[in-house]
């Protein structure tokens, strides 16, 4: 058994099915990416542990309680029915950007000062527009993709560097549908847009 969970090429093939999963039904606006999402990143906290990659590590846990805040506003929102998607609002683009901007300066310190990190800052603006990125998700609009592309185009490199192969090419494969999936999360606001005006 011990040997199985340090078989990280294993435990990142199985992390990237669920992984895959996760944002396909994201892609698809189904609530249940949430559920495929939270395995997935239990499964990557390990190996990222292992990978010295420690402002990851902490995404993941973010990850995971927004996996679950997530599922429960897409489920219910706020007044007890299904959360649709749309564009941020000002004070929404706002908030993405100040916590861009406080988790990198917090990851930095934490990283320099208190880890062995070999990548202090590359780790921590990946985590930076992910963090925000998720919120957006969480929210249900439309700009988390363009967040979530973002940490994604760094990331590549940096898990490369870290011989995450694997892991490097599920990130690519979730750039290409992130740019996807922002395609079809405007076309389903169209949508929405023109049924409203022919009601009204």
């Amino acid at each position: 058994m011990e040997e199985f969970f340090m078989n990280f090429v294993w435990l990142q093939w199985i992390g990237t099915g669920f992984g895959i999963t996760q944002v396909l039904l994201a892609r698809k606006n189904n609530v249940n990416n949430y559920l495929f999402g939270i395995i997935s990143v239990l499964i990557s906290m390990w190996v990222l542990y292992h990978s010295k990659l420690y402002a990851d590590i902490v995404l993941h846990l973010y990850y995971f309680v927004m996996s679950i805040y997530g599922w429960l506003y897409w489920k219910f929102g706020k007044e007890k029915d299904e959360a649709t998607i749309a564009y941020s609002t000002c004070n929404e683009h706002l908030k993405a950007t100040g916590i861009v901007a406080g988790c990198f300066i917090l990851m930095c310190y934490w990283l320099t000062k208190h880890t062995n990190s070999d990548v202090p800052y590359l780790d921590a603006v990946v985590s930076a527009f992910a963090w925000a990125g998720m919120w957006l998700m969480a929210k249900r609009k439309i700009e988390n993709w363009i967040y979530l592309n973002i940490s994604n185009i760094i990331s590549i490199p940096l898990l490369i560097y870290k011989e995450l192969y694997i892991y490097a090419g599920l990130t690519v494969f979730l750039f290409i549908v992130g740019t996807s999936g922002y395609l079809k999360w405007r076309t389903l606001i169209k949508q929405k847009s023109n049924v409203q005006l022919a009601e009204s």
